[in-house]
Order: C-alpha cells, then structure tokens, then sequence
C-alpha cells in the first residue's frame, strides 16, 4: 500500500464505524500488491470514508482497520463491484484466513508528542 504513511489515523468525532480486517497471508502473491494499492484508491472514494490504519506482525498477521462516518459507507464499500472481486481473489489465493469485525466507535481521542 504504496502512499499510506506510518502516522495513525488522527482520531473523529464520534460516532463512527471501525471495520477491522485481520488476516493471514498463504505464500501466493501475484498480484497482491497492485490490488491493494487498487483497494485503497478505490475506498478513498467512498463518501464517508475517514482513513485507514495498517499493521503486520514478523509472524505474518496483518490488521487493517478502515474508518467509516457511518454504515451506510460501509455497505457502499462491501458492495463496490472491485471490492468484491478482489475478496473472491483473496479467498482463492491470498489469504489463508481472516476475520472482519465491524463496530461503531463510541469515545474516541488521540495524543501526539509534540518534541523539542
């Protein structure tokens, strides 16, 4: 995911959606990567899309979280023809396993260290 910088989503004003993808990787990637790239510039479209965090374990789990002002936005991206293409893809090659969890963001703050 080439233009997403290590820096956290900054924090929203409540309520919004949290849509939290962990998965597994199996060794396959062709393709992979340009159709992530493609996924997050497609979900930037999305009216009510608010960002998207990224993390990966050495052991190999990785954990995207993508933030939603509502459901609405949520379904909207679960419906994109792309989107769905790209889990059937995931499913048959990429990934040997995942889970989503969807939750609505009650309190939500930040910090950030303001140096020397």
């Amino acid at each position: 995911m080439s233009d997403h910088s290590d820096v956290p989503v900054a924090a929203h004003e409540p309520p919004y959606y949290a849509a939290v993808f962990t998965s597994v990787r199996t060794d396959e990637d062709a393709g992979y990567a340009e159709a992530a790239e493609r996924m997050e510039e497609l979900v930037k479209r999305i009216p009510g899309y608010l960002g998207m965090d990224h993390a990966r374990t050495p052991g190999g789990l990785a954990i995207t979280v993508g933030y939603f002002r509502d459901e609405d936005a949520i379904k909207e991206w679960s419906a994109h023809a792309e989107h769905r293409a790209a889990q059937r893809r995931g499913r048959a090659e990429w990934y040997e396993r995942y889970t989503l969890h969807i939750a609505r963001v009650e309190r939500s703050h930040g910090f950030e260290h303001a140096g020397d």
